[in-house]
């Protein structure tokens, strides 16, 4: 199974998280601006974005990326990551509700969240996370 993960990290929290999710998937794993791929290529993708604003995903880069791939992401597996540091999780909320409408499956039903800089037990879930994304 082809696998990626594809993030935007402003301070390092959500890098940290998708490295972590690579590993446990064994997969490639890209910064948005340096995708340079076909989403289509893969069976399996993981997708990192941290709550930015009024908890939306990041609206300059990571946005409209994720925009343009939507019509792409029926039939595919695919992981939700990211961190947040204040609200209740609303942006992952909606992008869940977003993928699923695309047709796309979501591993483990849910995003993954984590609040400010992830730790120990938070890297362990998100390589849990990428392990799933595999099988």
């Amino acid at each position: 199974m082809k696998t990626a993960v594809i993030y935007w990290s402003g301070t390092g929290n959500t890098e940290a998280m998708a490295k972590a999710v690579a590993e446990g998937a064994g997969a490639e794993c890209f910064a948005v601006s340096e995708f340079s791929g076909n989403v289509e290529d893969y069976d399996a993708i993981a997708l990192g974005c941290p709550a930015m604003g009024a908890e939306e995903l990041e609206e300059s880069e990571f946005e409209p990326f994720f925009a343009g791939i939507e019509g792409k992401l029926s039939g595919k597996k695919i992981a939700l990551f990211g961190s947040y540091g204040w609200g209740d999780g609303e942006w992952m909320r909606q992008w869940q509700d977003r993928v699923t409408g695309d047709g796309a499956t979501l591993v483990n039903g849910e995003g993954l969240i984590v609040n400010e800089t992830p730790d120990d037990d938070a890297l362990a879930s998100c390589k849990a996370l990428g392990e799933a994304l595999a099988k």
